[in-house]
């Protein structure tokens, strides 16, 4: 019973995203190597951050969700407070739980740094966290969910990883946060559309739902192969970079999958490999711009 309880908790953490908590700090982590900024124990803290931001969301979300009612339409992996395997005060403690455990992290690079407005970032990050589905008016039912994650698994992630070792406003950390923060908005807007039917049922107005299936896949598309287009003068200009490219491999078979889709079920995987193209992009475009070769 015991073990049975653990890998309830394990799944509703929702382990498939932490990729998308890993990838934007790879990103800043590369640009600040680039610059010979590179500092290991604050790319470590800034991971941990965003690893426990990722799973403290993810619990807010499967609370939230549950009380609401909305994932009783759902398809897809079980959720602890719909199926009702866990009480729902429970998970909305362990969403809590995590998002001190960011607080914690973020507070010591504070206190590293000394770059105290950070704090209201934090902040900032954790309320964003929470009323995604939480609260009164949550507003990842009204559409504003892909923008959300674009800032904050995106834009404040990444560029924040690479401004506290390097201190100064640094091009190749904005445009690798924009980038890895496209990979993240591709990732929910996928699943998205998975879900529009029963978001539709449950009157979640995501933004696939808003927009329609059609235009939605056009969005997701847009958001998967703009981060490619910025690896042309990356190659030139870093080498090491063009290594980044072998994220193809993945959203080839990603875009083929969301185009021919019959069925929410097959999208899973297009969301599987969204979500690890994110990582591996990441992971390369960083090495690349540490100006770390592979051998071939």
């Amino acid at each position: 019973m015991k073990k049975s309880k653990i890998k309830l908790w394990v799944e509703g953490a929702r382990l498939r995203t932490l990729p998308l908590a890993v990838s934007p700090i790879a990103i800043g982590a590369g640009a600040a190597a680039s610059v010979q900024k590179f500092d290991l124990l604050l790319s470590l803290l800034a991971l941990a951050v965003a690893l426990f931001l990722q799973i403290g969301v993810n619990y807010a979300n499967d609370y939230s969700d549950g009380i609401r009612g909305t994932d009783d339409f759902r398809v897809g992996p079980l959720r602890l407070t719909g199926s009702k395997s866990v009480r729902p005060e429970a998970v909305k403690l362990a969403a809590f739980i995590f998002f001190g455990l960011a607080a914690v992290s973020g507070l010591v690079i504070v206190l590293i740094t000394a770059q105290w407005w950070f704090i209201a970032v934090g902040a900032a990050a954790i309320i964003a966290a929470w009323f995604y589905t939480g609260g009164k008016s949550p507003y990842g039912y009204a559409g504003l969910g892909e923008l959300a994650v674009f800032v904050f698994f995106g834009l404040v992630a990444t560029y924040g990883t690479a401004f506290i070792q390097i201190r100064n406003f640094d091009m190749n950390a904005l445009i690798g946060a924009i980038a890895v923060g496209l990979f993240a908005a591709a990732v929910l807007m996928v699943n998205n559309i998975r879900d529009i039917e029963t978001d539709t049922l449950a009157k979640k107005k995501t933004l696939a739902v808003k927009v329609g299936k059609r235009p939605a896949k056009a969005i997701y598309f847009l958001m998967i192969w703009l981060p490619m287009l910025v690896l042309v003068p990356y190659s030139l200009i870093y080498p090491a970079t063009f290594f980044t490219w072998v994220v193809l491999f993945l959203l080839i078979p990603a875009t083929l999958i969301v185009v021919t889709a019959k069925s929410p079920k097959e999208l899973i995987l297009a969301l599987k490999l969204t979500s690890f193209a994110s990582l591996l992009y990441a992971v390369l475009f960083g090495l690349g711009l540490a100006q770390i070769n592979f051998a071939l």
